[in-house]
């Protein structure tokens, strides 16, 4: 075999590599739940009760994330989201749904907090709970629903509607009309966005910045 038929080979197999590493980085986080079957004909990327972080004075463009409260990928993705929300508050109207990832072992029940909360009008506030103090309570499997109840406490929450909420059905089923519609929609991982009904991965802040920006001037 000639020199060059070596060197042709070696790129292809260095190739194939790189090829295969993608995949399986991209599939890190997967939820192992997710169906081949969801075909997404009746998922939506938002709902009419999808909370929203922001709303836009003057709305352009709408940013959708799908988010799991005990993934670190997440907190390292709040600052950015809470950034963009406020550079483009009049133009960008942002909404967080709940993605709750199955080896995450709170991560269920920091969503279900934090949906209690949203019906007393405080999603914001214990989202950002969440974020703050995610190194404090993430990745063990002690159960940390009194430390939640104590973010709803720090709040000034209606505690006994609190109780009500966390402990009502209704409550994880909106949660999980969240995960079902990521699902449908080929979300893999946390955290995945969606820019104007479409999936984005942006490799860089300034790209985000890029795609935000032309999707509120079209």
């Amino acid at each position: 075999m000639s020199l060059q038929n070596r060197i042709v080979i070696g790129l292809l197999a260095a190739a194939a590599l790189v090829v295969a590493l993608v995949v399986i980085i991209g599939n890190l986080g997967d939820d192992p739940s997710r169906t081949a079957d969801a075909t997404g004909a009746d998922a939506q990327v938002v709902r009419a009760d999808s909370h929203r972080l922001s709303q836009a004075t003057d709305e352009k463009a709408v940013l959708v994330e799908f988010l799991d409260f005990e993934c670190e990928s997440c907190l390292a993705a709040y600052p950015l989201v809470e950034d963009l929300s406020e550079e483009y508050e009049e133009n960008l109207t942002v909404v967080s749904r709940y993605f709750p990832l199955p080896g995450h072992p709170n991560s269920e029940t920091a969503a279900v907090a934090v949906e209690a909360a949203a019906q007393q009008g405080r999603f914001k506030e214990m989202h950002a709970r969440m974020y703050q103090t995610q190194t404090e309570w993430s990745h063990t499997d002690e159960d940390r629903s009194p430390v939640f109840r104590g973010h709803a406490e720090d709040l000034g929450l209606d505690m006994a509607a609190y109780d009500a909420a966390v402990a009502d059905p209704a409550t994880m089923e909106r949660v999980t009309r969240d995960k079902n519609d990521g699902l449908a929609l080929d979300v893999q991982g946390t955290p995945t966005f969606f820019l104007e009904g479409r999936k984005i991965q942006p490799a860089s802040e300034e790209e985000f910045r890029r795609l935000i920006d032309t999707a509120i001037s079209r």
